[in-house]
């Protein structure tokens, strides 16, 4: 008799902003449990835990990097030295990398301090934390550079690496997107929502997102919304297992409104949940949900009529 795989422990570490939250956020779309900035303390305790019988082989992937709690990196690989000879688990560890100009650029885009340089330049942590975290670097079996990754592409990488083997189902990401900031590169679908009314028009909805549930209904009370929508999940829903028999490894599906905030955000929201209820695993990425509204973009606003609805 064969005995049971090990579960798997994946820690998930590096630079920071290299990209380990998208990575997390992919391994929980593909089951794995998933925690991060986990107290390095808390580590063994964590593994030990006991779970339900039925999630005893559930795979566990932690995120721990330089904002961890007790992090040091060669007290880090002592402990996996020490869980590894414990046994009981397949224990991997996974670093995402990426060149310093580009950090700088991702963290000056953002607008984000850097974790080791709060009162400094960005550079300066990031040439700080690259020597503190080399020697897991080198530790790593899994070394991931995400320097020319477009967050797509990461998703791809991780799903190839830590997917199910067993699993033929592609790799399924739902994308929103606004038309005016220009079509997504690699999209194998695109669905243009802007026949729906546009919330942008509403001064009360305008600052929210498709995410808020006003601007959820605002765009569902459109006359058109359901049959259309519906036709749509009925068409993925046929074209999906069409896909896997062809072997297609990844399916991007874009749904596009024009400033990619409101309508399209919505729609992908939904569009996913059925796919998701349907046995799939999207992941959802909505790329211009953080642009700020503006009105150059939307075209004109709508008729004065209650009952129209925007053409954007």
């Amino acid at each position: 008799m064969t005995a049971p795989a090990e579960p798997r422990l994946l820690l998930v570490t590096g630079l920071a902003g290299a990209g380990k939250s998208t990575a997390l956020k992919v391994l929980e779309d593909l089951g794995w449990e998933v925690v991060d900035n986990l107290p390095l303390s808390l580590l063994e305790p964590l593994i030990d835990a006991p779970v339900k019988r039925s999630e005893a082989h559930r795979p566990l992937a932690v995120g721990i990097d330089s904002r961890s709690r007790g992090f040091r990196p060669s007290l880090l690989v002592r402990h996996i030295k020490d869980l590894r000879a414990a046994g009981g688990r397949d224990i991997q560890t996974l670093f995402l990398d990426c060149a310093g100009a580009e950090l700088e650029r991702r963290f000056s885009e953002t607008r984000r301090r850097h974790p080791l340089a709060e009162d400094r330049p960005a550079a300066d942590g990031i040439a700080r934390e690259r020597e503190m975290m080399e020697s897991l670097r080198r530790w790593a079996e899994h070394v991931v550079d995400t320097t020319n990754y477009s967050s797509n592409d990461l998703q791809e990488e991780i799903r190839h690496r830590f997917g199910d083997d067993g699993d033929n189902e592609p790799a399924l990401n739902i994308l929103s997107f606004g038309f005016a900031r220009g079509l997504p590169r690699n999209a194998d679908l695109v669905f243009d929502m802007r026949y729906l009314r546009n919330p942008h028009w509403d001064p009360a909805l305008r600052p929210g997102t498709g995410l808020d549930p006003a601007v959820a209904a605002y765009v569902a009370a459109d006359p058109a919304y359901e049959a259309t929508v519906s036709q749509i999940e009925t068409l993925l829903l046929t074209l999906l297992p069409r896909y896997r028999a062809e072997g297609k490894s990844y399916v991007t599906i874009a749904f596009g409104c024009t400033g990619g905030r409101h309508r399209s955000v919505h729609v992908a929201e939904r569009v996913a949940g059925t796919l998701q209820a349907a046995g799939h695993l999207p992941t959802v990425t909505h790329r211009n949900l953080d642009s700020a509204p503006q009105d150059g973009l939307e075209g004109k606003p709508p008729p004065a009529s209650p009952a129209s609805g925007g053409q954007a």
